[in-house]
């Protein structure tokens, strides 16, 4: 079966199945060509929940799903590639989270929105990389708990010096593989390219940006930008999508080495086998899990308005 064969194979089976997919802006082009909705993680779970389809299908990975579960608790969901987890994501449980409780009390805890469904339940508010700092600057508190990602917290740290906010050890280990000799080297070969880059990256890479930003912002910016050359700080995948919508520009990627495996363990066939229900799993939470990081991410909602 073709490429082509193959996603007009999707197109059919998911109408007829009555399901959305939704597709991370890290997957394949492929897959992107058979989204209902493409986007970042959290923008993915707020269209899930005005879609009208009974089943959504998550091209992405486990945390993704979760949050998706847990903004529609009556809808199915579907993790394409049941082995898509995350490493940020994993590297704090609730047991090591309680302990810090106790180590920093009276401070608020902020997650990033790349956490558990069990770790926001003891968790104050959500956020993501772009509403991060509104959300902080709303919070009555100063002191604030900030996990797991301490690279994109200094990052947010310095946009509200108002606050206390205080980091822990942890972080996206794709993004924070990429070093300053990386940047050198890329603004080397690449003397006229604009540097985009996300902020779970690393201080010194984030503070050699021409800018910082989520995903999101990173496409919008190069998209919209007068600039003909750019290099790119996140995931390579990011590279080529930027090459589709924008071949009259040049992008080049800040390391090779900055792929996420886990992202890439979602292929089209993958996504075929799921629209045809022999493939993907169900993501199912226990009530009181739903119930209780859904506080954490109503309170984020309320803060970014």
């Amino acid at each position: 079966m073709l490429t082509k064969e193959m996603q007009e194979e999707i197109l059919r089976l998911k109408k007829e199945n009555d399901i959305c997919i939704l597709v991370h802006a890290y997957q394949s082009h492929d897959i992107w060509e058979i989204a209902d909705y493409m986007g970042d993680s959290y923008g993915l779970s707020l269209k899930a929940a005005k879609a009208p389809q009974k089943t959504i299908l998550m091209c992405g990975v486990r945390f993704m799903a979760e949050t998706v579960k847990i903004l529609s608790p009556d809808k199915k969901v579907l993790l394409a590639n049941p082995l898509a987890g995350c490493a940020m994501a994993d590297q704090l449980d609730v047991a090591r989270l309680t302990e810090l409780k106790k180590q920093y009390p009276g401070h608020t805890v902020v997650a990033y929105i790349n956490t558990t469904s069990e770790l926001k339940t003891i968790c104050d508010v959500c956020v993501t990389s772009s509403s991060a700092p509104k959300i902080i600057k709303n919070i009555k508190e100063r002191d604030i708990l900030f996990v797991p990602d301490c690279n994109l917290g200094a990052w947010i740290a310095k946009q509200v010096p108002e606050k206390n906010i205080q980091l822990i050890d942890g972080g996206c280990p794709v993004h924070a593989n990429v070093t300053i000799d990386a940047v050198r080297q890329a603004r080397k070969r690449h003397p006229d390219a604009l540097l985009l880059v996300h902020p779970e990256s690393l201080p010194e890479v984030t503070e050699n940006a021409d800018y910082a930003g989520s995903t999101t912002g990173i496409m919008d910016f190069a998209k919209k930008s007068d600039a003909k050359e750019f290099i790119i700080g996140t995931e390579n995948s990011i590279v080529q999508h930027l090459q589709f919508e924008c071949p009259e520009k040049a992008f080049y990627p800040l390391s090779k080495d900055c792929v996420c495996n886990d992202m890439r363990l979602t292929t089209l066939a993958d996504v075929y086998g799921c629209v045809k229900g022999i493939a993907g799993e169900e993501i199912t939470l226990a009530d009181d899990v739903m119930e209780k990081a859904r506080r954490c991410i109503d309170t984020m909602i309320t803060l970014v308005q």
